[in-house]
Formats: C-alpha cells, structure tokens, sequence
C-alpha cells in the first residue's frame, strides 16, 4: 500500500503529462519508466537496504532520487491545477482549451528546478533562529536562560558525520545553557551509524544535553539507540525529570518516549510519571517529539512543551494536510491552555522526502524570558 500510494503521483504524471507530447512512443515510454523507477524509491531503499526509512545507498543517489521524487510530486500538482483551469474554460467555451506543448515543456522546466531548489534547502545545514518565550513565575536566576533545541537530525546516509560535524560546530558557537534534543536523532542501525553520530561526543553545553526518543529511534533498535545516547553523554530523559539549580532557584526539565514505543513492546509516553515529584511551583520544560498530545499534557502544569516531528509541514500547503494527522501543531509557537508548545521545523528531515519549499530547516536558539506578573 505503501508503494502505491507514492505510485499515483507518477500515475497522473503519465496519463495527464506525458500522453499529450508529440512525441514518439518510444520516447514517452522511456521517460515513464524513468519516472517509475524514480516514483519507487523507497521500494528501491526497502529492497536494496532493507527499510525504507534508511537507503544505505551513496549519498549522490539518494540526493538523485529525491529530486526525481520530488519533481513527480510538483508535476502532478501543477498538472491537476492545468486541468482544473481547463474543467472552468470548458463549462465557459463548451470545449477543453489546447494546451501547447511549450506550456508542458516549461511545467516540466518548473517542478525539476523547484525539486532541485528544495531538495537543495533540506539538506544544508539550518541557520540560527532565535526566540524568546516568556513563562509565568519563571525563577529570576533563568531570565535569559539560553536553550538549543535540537530535533528531527536523521543522521544517516543523506546527513552523514560530515553534516553533523558542521551542527556541532554551529551550535557549540551559540555558547549556550542547555541543549535539548527532541528526537529522531538517526536513521538506521547503531552499526551503520556509529561513525556518522560520531560527531555529537563534541557537543557541550554549561548544564549538559538532554535527549528524547522520537519514532524513528523504535525503527532501528530501541534499547541499542539508548546505549548509543549514553556513550555520546546525551542524557535520555525517558519518562522522567531531572532540576537545573542556580542558586536557590530551580527549573525541571523532563521527558517521555514516543507515542509509536508500545507498538514495538516499549512503554508509551507518561507526561504524569516524567513530571512526578517535582515541585509545583517550579516551572517543567517538556520535550515530547511529537506535538499531538498537547491539549492533554496542557493538563498537567507543563509550562512549554518541546516537539519537533513534522518538519514544519516542509512545503507551503502541505504543512496544512500534516497539521489534521497532528492535531492542528505542525509549526511554530501556540498557546494550549495553561502551557505553551514550541514545534519545530527540525534540524534536518527524513532522507526518504527530503524538499523543503518555503518551510526552512532551522537550529533553534531559545531564550527564557521571565513573563510579566499575571501573564503567561
């Protein structure tokens, strides 16, 4: 089901695009079955690599494959707004309209450069962006507290040791407090990995790093992913909290896994458990990798909630179809009662969809900022 699903695009691409061209059979055909090839990545990265999740192919190919990939996608749509134009000159001309094969031809032009552009955007290291969020009864020792999140890296074949040796290094430069990873941190095994995450041994950060599990981490060796955390000194908070302390004045930071763990035998994410203990009246930072449950973990005296997972919807218009599987949080700051919900972007995304048009990647600077008395 998997692989059809990807298979319609290049579907109306064939009838709708190609069919129409003056050109030969042998031509069309061809180049429908370049499209094919290039519509069926990941069965291409499921049979060569063994999931779809992480080609294990060179890096050139995968980049190559996603500029097809992506270029399928734009043609269709741009194809299905020339046909919805030609359905309203119908139902006014009382015949469909010709569409010169220029038109096609700068179609094509079109989703290949875009494709190219995109893909271009996924796949560099994010700039800096920087934020303030203000929380209510935040002790006076953390106004300007300095926290880098970092999420949704998908170390792997496409963003290897020589990516992530570029984020260390930026996110070293910001010289900050704190340093959150919300997930997704890999794709594929701790055995083709190792050398790729290598890097992060040099992150450094005054009070440490924290790490979450997203549900990427359950794909490829859940227990074994959190050994490899331990070694590269990114503390896992799995369920649980830990205090930051200047002086008298204290913050919680706390954790859960990933909604997907039971699915795979592990436990599910427990906001009640993670925050269990702690002081009410000291502020809680939670990182969740996946926003959807906000409304409930509102509940529960969170005051902002860290997630990341969605990669900011990565194209203009598509982030509003992924917003209904995530409960409206796709990018962004929200107020959700009480608490407030940072959703980010991601530091990089998954090799198997990597374009990014108008959605950038971004390494999130956050600053605490005490909130006026009676605000939040």
């Amino acid at each position: 089901m998997f692989h059809l699903i990807f298979g319609f695009p290049w579907l109306v691409v064939v009838l709708r695009f190609i069919l129409p061209l003056p050109w030969v059979w042998t031509a069309k055909v061809g180049l429908a079955l370049v499209l094919l090839l290039a519509s069926q990545y990941h069965m291409v990265a499921k049979l060569s690599s063994g999931s779809v999740f992480s080609p294990e192919f060179p890096r050139p190919f995968i980049l190559m494959f996603n500029v097809a990939f992506g270029a399928i996608l734009l043609l269709m749509v741009f194809q299905l707004l020339l046909d919805v134009v030609s359905l309203a000159l119908l139902a006014v001309r009382g015949h469909f309209p010709a569409v010169p094969a220029t038109l096609r031809y700068a179609m094509g032009v079109t989703a290949l450069a875009l494709a190219g552009f995109g893909v271009s955007q996924a796949v560099r290291v994010p700039p800096i962006k920087d934020i303030d969020i203000a929380i209510a009864d935040l002790p006076p020792a953390f106004d300007g507290y300095k926290i880098v999140q970092l999420t949704d890296l998908h170390i792997s074949r496409l963003f290897p040791a020589a990516w992530t040796e570029r984020v260390v290094t930026r996110a070293n430069g910001l010289d900050v407090d704190l340093i959150l990873m919300t997930g997704d941190l890999i794709d594929g095994r701790v055995e083709d990995r190792r050398l790729d995450v290598e890097p992060l041994l040099k992150l450094h950060a005054r009070d440490g790093i924290y790490a979450v599990p997203g549900n990427h981490e359950y794909f490829f060796g859940y227990p074994q992913w959190m050994q490899e955390y331990e070694r590269l000194k990114l503390r896992p908070l799995i369920n649980s909290h830990t205090a930051l302390e200047r002086g008298t004045d204290r913050l919680m930071i706390a954790g859960v896994t990933d909604v997907s763990a039971p699915a795979t035998g592990f436990p599910g994410p427990n906001v009640a458990a993670a925050i269990r203990g702690a002081p009410e009246r000291v502020p809680v930072i939670l990182m969740d990798h996946q926003p959807r449950e906000a409304d409930k973990t509102a509940k529960l005296n969170i005051a902002l909630q860290l997630s990341g997972h969605t990669h900011g919807g990565m194209i203009i218009g598509f982030d509003r179809i992924l917003a209904l599987f995530n409960n409206g949080f796709v990018s962004g700051l929200y107020q959700v009662g009480a608490m407030q919900l940072y959703v980010n972007n991601g530091t990089a995304l998954w090799p198997g969809f990597a374009l990014r048009l108008g959605k950038p990647a971004e390494l999130t600077r956050i600053t605490l900022r005490r909130a006026p008395t009676g605000n939040q």
